[in-house]
């Protein structure tokens, strides 16, 4: 079984990611080999964006299985467990994540006799091929919010890049785009990592599209001057209560949104809602180095010494979410009932 697309392939013993570390100036791919390299590649980064975390994750965990298939009984589930354990400690926000390792790890569970490793590769597989299909759902319902001529203005990378192929966020615009809208997007740097940047400018390039870079501080004067129609956002992790958990800096763009009358929309698939989290202050909240903010790549821009706080996330509470586009239709308030609708829960 193969699979090929810009974000990643999987050539049945080795998963090959695309070094995103490293664009737009090199384009070059890690070859990981055992589920240690995949969770590495994940925390390091390599690999990022919550549908792309989740989708390497199961191919992480079939690797593993196929590191242990010569146990047998306990021995085997201890070694399953642990590999299960490895990929979740990687990166704690994204629920994508947990979603896959425990679609995963119930697959192994009950193979039972059969051969394992071949079923837990077909789930990989399957959710790979589910995720681009979704994304493509995501782009048909959300690419009716927009109009011809809109501009949009964007956070992050919520492309490509972020999924297994199409995108999220940058989906609804692809979706516009080929329903024959003209659009044109403006494109938040995103500090300090410089997703925006260095991934979705680099994306929407490549498709042509008009692409403008602005500074994270430059959105609400932009906004000001009633040059963007519409924000639209991806998402790492969404309560039952609607708040959303993304890229640190969502939550300034949302409130700016609010103020300026702009609809600010969440696009983002139903696996990346988490009904057992009840409000987005349960979302755990995930710091990393302190390097991404004193310097830029190598260059060092801030005095030795500081002090550093880096959440790579922050929360957007519900009421400043216009609407969220999953691949099963358009969820707006209130989401509470909503949520649960759209998910097949009685609410």
């Amino acid at each position: 079984m193969m699979l090929k697309t810009i974000t990643m392939q999987w050539t049945g013993d080795s998963l090959i990611l695309i070094d995103q570390r490293k664009l737009p100036h090199v384009v070059e791919n890690v070859v990981c080999k055992s589920y240690e390299e995949v969770a590495q590649a994940i925390k390091d980064m390599v690999v990022r964006g919550a549908p792309a975390i989740g989708a390497a994750a199961a191919f992480g965990y079939v690797l593993g299985a196929k590191q242990f298939s010569h146990l047998k009984g306990e021995h085997l589930s201890k070694a399953m467990q642990q590999v299960h354990d490895a990929i979740a400690r990687t990166r704690p926000t994204a629920v994508n994540l947990f979603w896959a390792l425990k679609r995963m790890h119930e697959k192994f569970l009950a193979a039972k006799d059969q051969d394992f490793v071949k079923a837990l590769e077909e789930e990989a597989m399957k959710i790979a091929r589910e995720d681009i299909e979704t994304n493509r759902s995501i782009g048909r319902h959300g690419q009716t919010l927009l109009k011809d001529g809109d501009t949009i203005l964007t956070h992050c990378n919520a492309g490509a890049l972020a999924t297994v192929d199409y995108g999220t966020a940058l989906g609804v615009i692809r979706a516009a785009v080929e329903n024959g809208k003209r659009l044109r997007v403006y494109v938040d740097e995103t500090r300090p990592y410089l997703q925006g940047a260095r991934l979705t400018a680099w994306e929407l390039v490549q498709l042509g599209l008009e692409t403008i870079l602005i500074c994270d501080n430059m959105a609400g004067w932009v906004m000001k001057q009633g040059k963007v129609n519409a924000v639209i956002v991806g998402a790492d992790r969404i309560a039952a209560n609607g708040d959303v958990a993304n890229k640190i800096g969502t939550y300034t763009l949302a409130v700016l949104a609010k103020r300026h009358g702009v609809p600010f929309y969440v696009a983002a698939p139903i696996s990346t809602i988490d009904l057992n989290v009840k409000d987005g202050s349960q979302i755990p909240i995930e710091e990393r180095s302190h390097k991404e903010v004193t310097h830029v790549g190598d260059l060092r821009i801030a005095a030795e010494g500081v002090k550093v706080y880096n959440p790579a996330f922050d929360v957007t509470e519900h009421d400043l979410v216009t609407a969220i586009i999953t691949e099963r239709g358009i969820v707006r308030p209130p989401y509470e009932v909503n949520l649960k609708r759209i998910m097949g829960v009685e609410p």
